[in-house]
């Protein structure tokens, strides 16, 4: 009886574990915990045929005010991340190896002119007000600047799910698609000019799939009863940051379509 019932359990893994990846691949993409698509893709990008642009991104906030879903609770805990504009100007960085956009700082600017303020007090203990005039470099300033922000975290936008028993042995699976969407805007810093919109959303994956065995033994006085599953969720900062990189692809096809800069031409051979 016990190597009927280990038998059993472990043809509902198996066609539990067949079922879900057939299932899965039909509601939704993979989730992954490796480096985006997106992110090669920017490193792929043709050499600028311009000197090196130069940028700053302020802030790109969560402005969906969404909080991590509970069945049973509300929680303070907020749905995504709250510094998007890191994944942004590391995407900027990464645009053909980091020759297209020189970033300014600009999120921390209160730190970094506060550092600055304690140096050239320092330098005036020291060497007087005259020479620490000269100690440090004006700041750069940028020609172009990034706002936007994410602005829809939609959960359950697809969901779903199918099970089975028989005699006492079950299967069961559930599904769940959420969605997140970032949009930002390039904006002249002489004009005003907003140069372009981009938007771009990222579908984030969530499966989970279980079995379960009851079963009655010795005149239905004594009970079997075991249970097992697993869960994939497709974590919500490598959404954010997938569909970030995304928007910057397009802002950048879309900059050289309207002639805001345009690609080096490879050299024939």
């Amino acid at each position: 009886m016990r190597y009927i019932i280990t038998t059993i359990i472990g043809l509902i893994f198996l066609s539990g574990c067949a079922t879900t990846h057939n299932h899965y691949s039909e509601f939704s993409e993979k989730p992954f915990v490796e480096s985006p698509v997106t992110s090669e893709l920017l490193h792929s990008i043709p050499d600028l045929d311009q000197p090196k642009i130069t940028i700053a991104v302020y802030s790109f906030p969560d402005r969906t005010g969404q909080r991590k879903p509970s069945a049973k609770f509300s929680q303070l805990s907020t749905a995504i991340t709250q510094g998007p504009e890191v994944y942004l100007i590391s995407a900027l960085k990464k645009v053909s190896g980091g020759d297209w956009f020189t970033v300014v700082e600009r999120a921390g600017l209160n730190s970094l002119v506060k550092e600055r303020q304690l140096i050239r007090s320092t330098r005036e203990l020291y060497d007087g007000e005259q020479k620490a005039l000269n100690v440090l470099k004006p700041l750069v300033f940028a020609g172009l600047i990034i706002e936007g922000g994410v602005v829809s975290y939609d959960s359950n936008v697809k969901s779903g799910g199918e099970g089975a028993r028989v005699f006492g042995i079950g299967v069961s699976q559930q599904y769940r698609t959420d969605q997140v969407t970032v949009a930002m805007r390039l904006i002249a810093v002489q004009t005003g000019e907003v140069l372009m919109t981009v938007s771009a959303t990222k579908t984030i994956a969530s499966f989970q799939t279980g079995a379960d065995v009851f079963r009655f033994f010795d005149m239905r006085t004594k009970a079997l009863e075991i249970e097992s599953g697993a869960a994939i969720n497709e974590p919500t900062n490598y959404a954010i940051r997938s569909a970030i990189e995304f928007a910057v692809l397009q802002m950048i096809e879309k900059g050289e379509v309207q002639s805001l800069w345009k690609y080096k031409k490879e050299e024939k051979k």
